[in-house]
């Protein structure tokens, strides 16, 4: 009978220990400082990669390295401005006292007193160290902000938040934990999330679901099984639109083509360009979503971004190459826009860079001009990924590009994945973010952002000594 009753008070101490650890929980640690996540793949002359008739030494260095805080660009999107609040809210992979150890950062901008808070530790990946874990985010109409923590194959599974407050960082509240590969989280106002995301089935294929308000949501549907695909999407009104690529042999180091397709109500329905509903999922290459043929000329496709002209056309950017091994076998690299236009596609030259994994996006402003901001010059880390940054404009829909900025200059340290904010103002100056990272190396890993313009680049502050810090200006027209 004693063993009984002290069984029962331990268990009422163990229930009272979990509840309060769940309440407790929804209040997040603080960082000291923004400090992004360093990451390599190890493949160097002297180390093996691969399997199979994919083993291979990489005399140039790994496909990827360096600063991947804002890594890929297959997470969309991981800046979004919310005009309520005046605050741009952004998450990025950190790292744990500057080490190989992934944090799930989110922050915000604080456009009216120019600072930044400490930046919240929403997921502590527990010594995961790959950024392919790094997080999204969208921003509900009551101002509650999602992040969506990635997964990682079928072993390491994705993590859903939601802030508890409004336009709030501190507090989080988990909402699920699901295979969520690659997340791309589009809020559609007075509806819920149009999630779509990526499963390792053997292969990586492409799915979506739909989130209702309350965090609940249906089973996962499969959009395509091409042998593997990867995509980049972007929402507008209740129309979300997405370009992928696909995966010959289920190997990514292959990718090539190009497909398109969008709903417009919340993905009960799929439809090509030309309006033509398919049923998903997409099985075979050869399909009426297909954009372009890239295997046919012997390229491979890199996807960068995706968005809508003023018509609603689709412009799709992307980076092509003729080898998946960094160095100068792959070149040219070429910078890529095709654009849907009377009924067809027309694919425009930007200019050529130096690596396949060269990442930046695409406006389509109000006034009709097209620009596109990333790291298509050479950086210090001649064959490394990323480089400096520079901003290029198109008056032409894109027939034609000049560079009208470097946005960076003589950096110690590759600049890499220049990422957008959603939504952010004609002059805001927070409109791209990126990171910096040595990409040959172990290094620190620094933030930046700037405006449309690339005139004014601002440095997140490293260490913080306060709860709040102005960003320092390390480069202005």
């Amino acid at each position: 009978m004693h063993r009984l009753a002290a069984f029962s008070f331990c268990l009422a101490l163990f229930i009272a220990a979990v509840a309060s650890s769940a309440a407790d929980d929804t209040l997040k640690p603080k960082d000291d400082g923004y400090r992004g996540i360093w990451f390599t793949l190890g493949q160097y002359t002297d180390a093996p990669y691969g399997k199979g008739d994919w083993k291979g030494f990489w005399d140039y260095g790994d496909k990827y390295s360096g600063g991947l805080g804002t890594y890929t660009a297959k997470h969309v999107p991981i800046a979004v401005y919310a005009p309520q609040a005046k605050k741009t809210f952004f998450c990025y992979g950190g790292s744990k006292e500057g080490q190989r150890y992934l944090y799930n950062m989110i922050s915000y901008y604080d456009h009216e007193n120019d600072r930044v808070p400490r930046p919240t530790i929403v997921h502590d990946k527990g010594g995961v160290d790959d950024p392919h874990d790094d997080s999204s985010l969208t921003i509900d109409p009551e101002g509650r902000i999602w992040v969506y923590v990635a997964g990682r194959g079928r072993s390491r599974p994705g993590f859903v938040y939601r802030s508890v407050k409004p336009y709030d960082i501190d507090c989080f509240e988990l909402i699920s934990s699901d295979e969520i590969c690659y997340p791309q989280p589009w809020y559609v106002e007075n509806e819920g999330i149009v999630e779509l995301f990526t499963k390792y089935t053997g292969v990586r294929e492409l799915y979506w679901n739909f989130r209702r308000p309350d965090g609940s949501r249906g089973e996962d549907q499969k959009l395509a099984g091409m042998e593997g695909q990867y995509q980049v999407s972007f929402l507008q009104g209740r129309r979300v639109v997405t370009a992928f690529n696909r995966h010959p042999k289920g190997h990514p180091d292959g990718r090539t083509d190009l497909y398109y397709l969008e709903t417009s109500d919340l993905g009960k329905t799929w439809q090509t360009i030309g309006g033509l509903t398919i049923t998903p999922p997409l099985v075979d290459p050869d399909n009426r979503a297909r954009i372009k043929a890239y295997s046919e000329e012997g390229r491979l496709v890199y996807l960068n971004d995706i968005t809508l002209d003023g018509d609603g056309n689709p412009v799709v950017l992307v980076v092509t190459s003729s080898d998946h091994r960094p160095g100068p076998q792959g070149d040219p690299r070429t910078w890529e826009v095709l654009h849907h236009k009377d009924g067809a596609w027309r694919v425009h030259k930007v200019t050529d860079s130096t690596h396949n994994y060269d990442t930046g996006p695409i406006w389509v402003e109000s006034d009709g001009t097209w620009r596109i901001a990333g790291p298509t010059e050479r950086g210090p880390q001649r064959w490394g990924g990323g480089g400096e940054v520079a901003v290029w404009k198109s008056r032409d829909e894109g027939a034609t590009w000049t560079k009208t900025r470097d946005v960076t200059k003589d950096s110690p340290r590759n600049n890499s994945y220049v990422r957008k904010a959603i939504g952010a103002e004609p002059g805001s100056a927070f409109a791209m973010l990126w990171a910096d990272g040595h990409a040959d190396k172990l290094s620190v890993s620094r933030l930046y952002f700037t405006d449309h313009e690339g005139k004014t680049v601002r440095r997140l502050p490293y260490d913080m000594e306060g709860d709040f810090a102005t960003p320092e200006i390390v480069g202005a027209e």
